[in-house]
């Protein structure tokens, strides 16, 4: 069993909901779903957004290859309404990238591994500290502690706290 490190991502619509959606999406992919961080909550990055997004980083333990998980991420992702458009940053209803998948280096058209930004962003790498702050980058050789105090991003990403005793669950179904 491989383990990858994910992050999801949501600005629009339901964010919290949005979220809640894609782990149950990736739970029906899975084989376990072993730690999962707080919520986050952060200004869009690389566009101008007046929605912040939510951000939470999942440990996942999966029989599945790394291209086979990209490609189930991405049916995730269009299953709950997300429309991609190639090399541009913009709103989405859900985002879910590969951060780490063991520690394997992969450079490929479609997937890289690590992701090439994690480095670069708070929103990814606070959420990520909360689950295991001693992983190691396999590029970098430093832990995700030290790469949060060597981040150039300064940008306001606050816990994001909310009542979840009047949230239903639901399944992996279409996004609100």
């Amino acid at each position: 069993m491989s383990i990858a490190y994910l992050l999801l991502g949501s600005n629009l619509g339901n964010r919290l909901k949005n979220l809640h959606k894609a782990h149950a999406c990736l739970n029906d992919l899975v084989d376990e779903t072993l730690k999962i961080s707080f919520v986050y909550e952060s200004p869009s990055w690389g566009f101008e957004h007046p929605s912040r997004f939510l951000n939470q980083a999942v440990k996942i333990g999966t029989g599945l290859s790394a291209a086979e998980l990209l490609k189930d991420i991405l049916d995730i992702e269009k299953k709950l309404g997300r429309i991609r458009r190639k090399d541009t940053y913009e709103a989405r209803s859900i985002d879910i990238d590969i951060l780490f998948f063991d520690d394997m280096i992969i450079q490929q058209k479609d997937l890289i591994i690590p992701h090439p930004r994690l480095h670069l962003r708070r929103f990814a790498l606070l959420p990520l500290a909360d689950i295991d702050p001693g992983l190691i980058h396999p590029l970098m050789s430093k832990s995700i502690v030290e790469l949060i105090t060597a981040c150039p991003d300064k940008s306001d990403v606050v816990r994001y706290t909310h009542d979840e005793s009047s949230y239903k669950m639901e399944g992996c179904g279409n996004a609100v």
